[in-house]
């Protein structure tokens, strides 16, 4: 199994659906963030358009962040998650300055309740991650939920849809099969990471 991620770029709304999402069930601090939206103008006028970026970390095969970390606390799971073993982490951030895309977050703060401990719908009951300050953090693919079976967060509250999940080394996958038939591309390719991350337009 290694699950991934397609993210369609042409359907993203720029609603910041997912980072909200993210930051209330992971109970991610000021500052802290597992994933962004980045957006931006193209074209040149009066041809202009808005398009917005959503970035994650992308788990990757080859994953620079797992090779420089000193401890062995970077690893990659049994399906295909790159996890941190908070138990082994020593938050040298070596980690961070591995990873081309900006994907990892120093925690700096102690532990806080950000966020109500329960609430009427799925963003806020969330499974909130054991922050300690002085490590480093990450996107797990919402962990507890994905493996039950569930989607990330993300995913379940895009309201554009623009974001799809599911087992990369399942050919009868839906994703699988998108990225079979559709011209899918990762970000930084040169950097041979490899990411499980995909990006199409």
């Amino acid at each position: 199994m290694k699950l991934g991620m397609v993210i369609k770029t042409s359907r993203c709304i720029g609603c910041d659906a997912c980072v909200v999402s993210c930051k209330t069930y992971n109970n991610l601090g000021p500052g802290m963030y597992y994933r962004h939206v980045h957006k931006m103008e193209m074209g040149t006028y009066p041809d202009v358009k808005r398009v917005a970026i959503p970035t994650l970390c992308n788990h990757c095969e080859n994953a620079p962040c797992v090779r420089a970390c000193p401890t062995g606390a970077s690893f990659k799971d049994e399906k295909g998650r790159v996890e941190i073993n908070k138990d082994r982490c020593i938050g040298c951030r070596m980690c961070m300055a591995a990873c081309p895309y900006g994907a990892r977050s120093f925690n700096w703060s102690e532990p806080e309740s950000w966020f109500p401990e329960k609430a009427d719908n799925v963003m806020d009951n969330r499974v909130s991650a054991n922050h300690t300050k002085g490590f480093v953090e990450k996107c797990t693919m919402c962990k507890d939920r994905t493996d039950a079976g569930l989607d990330p967060l993300c995913v379940h509250n895009c309201p554009a849809r623009a974001l799809m999940f599911g087992d990369l080394d399942d050919p009868e996958s839906e994703i699988a099969r998108f990225i079979a038939t559709h011209k899918v591309y990762s970000l930084l390719p040169e950097k041979g990471t490899r990411p499980q991350v995909y990006y199409f337009d």
